[in-house]
Order: C-alpha cells, then sequence, then structure tokens
C-alpha cells in the first residue's frame, strides 16, 4: 500500500488538478503582460494541461493499462473541450456578470477562477472514462 492509496481518486484528482489549475492561474498573470486576456487565458490553460497531464497520470490514473499515445490523444480531446469552458465561463463572466457588478480590475481573476472551477468538473469524467479509462 503506498501514500496514493491513502486518499480517494477523486481527492487525488482535485489536489493534483487544483496544483496545475494554481500553474495556470498565476501563469495568466505573467502572459497577460505581453496579450491580451482572451489570449492569456488560452496560454495560461495550456501550461495547466501540460503539469495537469503528468500529475494525473504519476498521482491519479497511474494504473491506467492504456498506452501512452493513447491518453495523450484522449487528453488532448478532453482538454480541448475543458479549455473551451474554461476560456467561454472566464470571459462570460467577466463580461456578463463581474465587470457589470463593478468589480473593475479584480473582474479578470475572478472570472478566470471561474472558468477553471467550470472546466474541472468536465475533465474529471473526461480523463476518468476517455482519457484514463480507469471505468
Amino acid at each position: 500500500m503506498t501514500c496514493l492509496d491513502c486518499f480517494d481518486r477523486r481527492v487525488r484528482f482535485l489536489f493534483a488538478g487544483g496544483f496545475a489549475s494554481g500553474v495556470s492561474w498565476l501563469a495568466r498573470f505573467l502572459f497577460n503582460t505581453v496579450m491580451p486576456y482572451p489570449a492569456a487565458v488560452a496560454a495560461a490553460t495550456v501550461v495547466g494541461m501540460v503539469i495537469g497531464f503528468v500529475t494525473y497520470r504519476s498521482l491519479v490514473f497511474q494504473d491506467s493499462r492504456r498506452p501512452l499515445t493513447a491518453q495523450l490523444g484522449g487528453f488532448l480531446l478532453v482538454n480541448l473541450v475543458g479549455g473551451v469552458v474554461t476560456i467561454a465561463a472566464a470571459i462570460a463572466s467577466r463580461d456578463l456578470v463581474l465587470l457589470p457588478l463593478g468589480l473593475g480590475a479584480a473582474a479578470a481573476s475572478v472570472a478566470h477562477a471561474v472558468g477553471i472551477a467550470a472546466g474541472a468538473v468536465a475533465n474529471y469524467f473526461g480523463h476518468k472514462n476517455i482519457t484514463f479509462n480507469t471505468t
């Protein structure tokens, strides 16, 4: 029994995804200094996806028997959908909810966090059932 066995797969997913999402969220600030908000969110999402694949594969779905190339293909597919959800939710919540509420400069940061959370829900089920197929 390893330490990983002590934690439910969903808990490990939350920790691994939280780490990847945190890096993504912080990276958006750096990218936003050289590119517009939508592009910065997209670039930060890619950073989060790379970190996510490595951590999900090694800490959450390490029992997957799918070949690495199949895992990568599934991961890209699931994250393409999750990335679209993340970007759309971030832009929509910023422009349609948070800016009209008068949050000003904080709207972009809060909206990006909302987008990350929205994408995380779809990603768990996609990675569990498609990427690493552990059902």
